[in-house]
């Protein structure tokens, strides 16, 4: 039997999204890694952009935390070994308090760990207090730190929140509003890190104005007991996969790497932006990103087109999400009608969308078994291809995303999460299954 550990944590949770919850949750962190503490930091929920900053807030790779995409005992198996060496653990948490199935207070409550709702109070004073009430007290038994004001325009706002509190909701203290820490973003959400060049000044100001605050917030130890995981069945021993790793191809969960890895994978990057060339390997990943941003050198870099579509000539195996998707199919049509030719293994064309097309838990069925994901786009797909399976929507019976197989090469919208069925992930990188 395992021995379990005890270490602080707390997740950064809120009322809603866009409240500020990833900069303070980097601020946090930033704060007490320079009291030089060992800070842990992870992110709720299928978010590929929010662990890129939290990241450079900590110094180290932030994992995500999902109950339904990697199951309750392995978000308990990754707290376990954070617990065994982390001064403190801290959670970004998604959306608002309890939006989704599973939701941020369904892992706070699970895992007992301890919640700090950040509210932002634009245009609020007395009200922060009712909203703080309201989150505190709707379901019984949520462990329940505080409240943080976010977002104080000056002396006698602050006088006006502190002096109203409830007394029944532990009011920790406010932050100024900070226009220099505001992270920007564009339609996806936050941008990504190499596209904000201050980014480390911004997460070092909000950290300044966590010391100054004095919400260097360190709750008492949660206990974490480890479950036991099963090893990965060796399926990609001696299998080489080249990934898709720059600018325009980013979106990939630090776990699906090791998921791979631990299957017997080895691993190569290289860049479709950059290389002229694949590297030497048996299988290519293709994981989303901002591919629309890099249309034309995409298109223009030929010789890597030329070299992916040997690759598949070769009968070997491709898988391709969504962006990664897009630059296998013939072109790519961006906001302003124009037209850039994509590698043409998958026939079609892709149209960039102003509005969200699909957004959501999916998971395609094999062997009465779920491969689980989640979708994110702003694209559609215009194909007379039939798909070669449709995922199914979590919590409907309305049919998700398709997946495309033209031989050895799959490609479809859904980010799959690879260690939710780990055999059916492998089988997308075997050109013989």
């Amino acid at each position: 039997m395992t021995v379990a550990h005890q270490c602080p944590a707390l997740i950064i949770s809120a009322p809603g999204s866009v409240q500020g919850k990833t900069i303070f949750s980097a601020a946090l962190a930033r704060y007490h890694c320079k009291q030089g503490k060992r800070v842990k930091v992870f992110k709720m929920g299928p978010d590929f952009l929010d662990p890129m900053i939290l990241s450079e807030a900590c110094g180290q790779p932030v994992y995500q935390l999902d109950l339904w995409m990697m199951g309750e005992d392995y978000c308990r198996h990754l707290l376990y070994q954070a617990a065994q060496d982390a001064d403190l653990i801290i959670i970004d948490g998604v959306m608002g308090l309890f939006d989704g199935t599973p939701s941020t207070a369904d892992l706070a409550q699970l895992m007992n760990i301890p919640v700090v709702a950040l509210v932002d109070v634009l245009g609020m004073s007395q009200t922060c207090h009712a909203v703080g009430y309201g989150l505190s007290h709707f379901r019984p038994g949520l462990p329940f730190l505080g409240i943080v004001a976010n977002g104080v325009n000056n002396a006698r706002h602050g006088e006006i929140l502190l002096n109203s509190f409830h007394p029944e909701v532990e009011y920790l203290g406010a932050l100024p509003y900070m226009h220099e820490s505001v992270l920007p973003s564009r339609y996806h959400g936050a941008m990504q890190i190499e596209d904000i060049e201050d980014l480390d000044l911004r997460i070092e100001s909000a950290a300044e104005a966590v010391g100054a605050a004095d919400l260097g917030i360190v709750p008492q130890p949660v206990q974490f007991q480890d479950v036991e995981v099963k090893a990965l069945p060796l399926l990609l021993k001696n299998i080489t996969i080249a990934v898709a790793r720059d600018h325009a191809f980013s979106f990939i969960y630090p776990d699906n790497l090791h998921c791979l890895e631990e299957m017997g994978a080895g691993l190569v990057f290289f860049s479709p932006l950059e290389d002229d060339s694949l590297p030497d390997c048996d299988a290519i990943y293709l994981p989303d990103g901002y591919q629309e941003l890099h249309l034309s050198a995409l298109a223009n870099n030929n010789n890597m087109k030329e070299s992916v579509r040997k690759h598949h000539e070769a009968q070997k195996a491709i898988y391709a999400e969504c962006g990664g998707m897009m630059f296998l199919h013939d072109n790519v049509i961006d906001l302003r009608g124009n037209s850039e030719a994509m590698i043409g293994l998958l026939p079609g064309n892709i149209i960039m969308q102003r509005r969200l097309m699909a957004f959501g838990y999916q998971s395609f069925l094999f062997q009465e078994k779920e491969l689980r994901g989640h979708t994110f786009h702003y694209s559609k797909l215009q194909t007379l291809l039939t798909p070669y399976t449709q995922a199914k929507i979590k919590d409907s019976n309305e049919p998700g995303e398709a997946l495309f197989e033209v031989g050895h090469l799959r490609a479809g919208y859904l980010h799959c999460y690879f260690r939710s069925y780990p055999e059916a992930a492998a089988a997308l990188f075997l050109p013989w299954l």
